[in-house]
C-alpha cells in the first residue's frame, strides 16, 4: 500500500474521505482476521490432525483394495494349479465356511450390543487397515 505524500490532499470532499477511511478500516479489518488466524494454534493443529485423518483413510482405503486384489490374484493362480480332488474338498469347505459364517452373522446378529452392531463396518474397516499394516511391517523386517 503506497501512501501519499502529506503535503497533498488525498479527498476533494468529506464524502470521499469517508469512503477512504471505510475502506482502510476493511483492509485493517481483513488483515488482523489474517494475523489472527495464523495465530490461532488450536485451530490449524486441529485442521492439520483432520487432514492426516482423511490421509491415513484414503492410504488404508488404497491399501486394502491392493490387498484385496493381490489375494484374489493369488487364490485364482492356484486354484488354477490344484488337482480336482482337492479343488472338490476346498468347496466342501467353502460350503461349511459358508454357514458357519451365517450361522455366526445369525449370533452376531442377536447376541452384538446395537451400538457395535451399528459401527460393524467401521470396525472392520479398522481391523483391516490395522492387519495390513502389520502384514507391511513384517514384510519390510523381511528385507
Amino acid at each position: 500500500m503506497t501512501q501519499p505524500p502529506h503535503d497533498e490532499p488525498t479527498a476533494r470532499s468529506q464524502e470521499e474521505l469517508r469512503e477512504q477511511v471505510e475502506h482502510t478500516r476493511h483492509e485493517l479489518g481483513d488483515t488482523v482476521q489474517a494475523l489472527a488466524d495464523r495465530a490461532d494454534v488450536k485451530t490449524r493443529a486441529r485442521e492439520k490432525a483432520v487432514a492426516v485423518r482423511e490421509q491415513a483413510g484414503a492410504k488404508a482405503q488404497e491399501w486394502s483394495g491392493q490387498a484385496r486384489s493381490k489375494a484374489a490374484h493369488v487364490a485364482h493362480t492356484v486354484e488354477e494349479k490344484l488337482p480336482e480332488p482337492v479343488k472338490q474338498k476346498g468347496v466342501a469347505a467353502a460350503q461349511g465356511a459358508k454357514e458357519k459364517a451365517a450361522q455366526a452373522e445369525r449370533v452376531w446378529q442377536d447376541k452384538a450390543p446395537q451400538q457395535v452392531r451399528d459401527h460393524r463396518a467401521a470396525l472392520l474397516a479398522g481391523a483391516g487397515a490395522v492387519l495390513v499394516a502389520c502384514l507391511l511391517i513384517r514384510r519390510r523386517g523381511h528385507r
